[in-house]
Parts: structure tokens; C-alpha cells; sequence
């Protein structure tokens, strides 16, 4: 009889999907905004508008702008997720930075592993320096990302702390030259 401990771990496998979200799925990301927001209202104060939705006042700009990037997460076929990009100066002025803007994976489908390839996937498609900014009250998220940017980045990644909005901050920074 063989023994327990040594019987293979299940590994769940998934199709991932990071797809470009298009100007006709523009109201799709806003609903994964809108359970973004919710989620995100444990963390700070956000106040649903007459229309019962906290809305995201840029999101025009991603279909618009040179520099913003929106996609949607795929699951075995089934969405799970929003992520957009944007193109920012960085706060030392001396050129451009990738700002991961928003970032969100349906609860069903964290601590799977999900998010980390989503995240590693948009890296490498797009070189250059990158910030990824959670806020510190968010502990899951803080942990999430020093997880994730160091497992990509390894030793050249940067943390820091900023105060904005009456908010602290966690601002990861590195440069993917891939």
C-alpha cells in the first residue's frame, strides 16, 4: 500500500485567457468595475452615484487614448477578470512608466494562481519600467503583489511607500526588458 503522503499533489490546470477588450465589450468591463469597486469599498470610501453604480469616471479614456490598454480575464472560457493599463510619467519625470490601473480577479477564482499568470502575462507583453500601486489597508493585496513582482522581477524590484488622498500606499516598481 502505498503511503498518502507521497500520492501527487492535485494540480488544478486552467486555460487563461488575457484578451483585448474591445470598444463593444466596453459595458462587460464596466460591470467587473462596478464588483471591483465593491470589493474595493472595504479599503476606502466610494459612494454609489443616483444610479446605484460607483462608475469609473476614466474608462472612456481606454478605448480612446494611446497608452491604455484594457483586457479581460478568461477562465476555461468564462470571464473572470478585468485588468487596465496605462501609460503614465513616473514620478522622478525622467520618461514613461506602465501603471497596472486597475487590477481584478472575481473571488471563485483567486488563490489559484490565476491572477499571478494574468499579471506575469501583461508584463511581457509590454517591456519597460512598470508601478503597481495597492493600498496598505488591503493586506491580501499587499501580499498578492510582493508575491507576484518578486517572482517576476526577483531582487531588481523596488518598494515603496506613499501617502496620497489621506491613504497610504504600496508602490512596487521594476523593468521588465524582456
Amino acid at each position: 500500500m502505498q503511503d498518502p503522503k507521497s500520492q501527487p499533489a492535485h494540480i488544478e490546470v486552467f486555460q487563461i485567457e488575457v484578451l483585448p477588450a474591445t470598444p463593444e465589450q466596453k459595458p462587460v468591463v464596466a460591470n467587473l468595475l462596478e464588483l471591483y469597486a465593491h470589493d474595493f469599498s472595504d479599503f476606502q470610501d466610494l459612494e454609489l452615484g443616483p444610479d446605484g453604480r460607483f462608475g469609473y469616471r476614466d474608462l472612456d479614456l481606454y478605448w480612446s487614448e494611446p497608452g491604455h490598454h484594457p483586457f479581460l480575464i478568461k477562465v476555461d472560457g468564462k470571464l473572470a477578470g478585468v485588468v487596465l493599463l496605462k501609460r503614465e510619467t513616473n514620478p522622478q519625470g525622467d520618461g514613461n512608466l506602465w501603471d497596472v490601473a486597475e487590477f481584478f480577479v472575481l473571488r471563485g477564482y483567486r488563490r489559484r494562481g490565476i491572477g499571478t499568470h494574468v499579471a506575469h502575462h501583461v508584463w511581457k507583453q509590454f517591456p519597460g519600467a512598470w508601478q503597481v500601486r495597492v493600498m496598505e489597508r488591503n493586506l491580501k493585496a499587499v501580499q498578492f503583489w510582493e508575491r507576484t513582482v518578486m517572482r517576476f522581477a526577483g531582487e531588481s524590484a523596488n518598494t515603496a511607500c506613499l501617502e496620497r488622498g489621506g491613504a497610504r500606499w504600496r508602490v512596487f516598481t521594476f523593468c521588465n526588458q524582456l
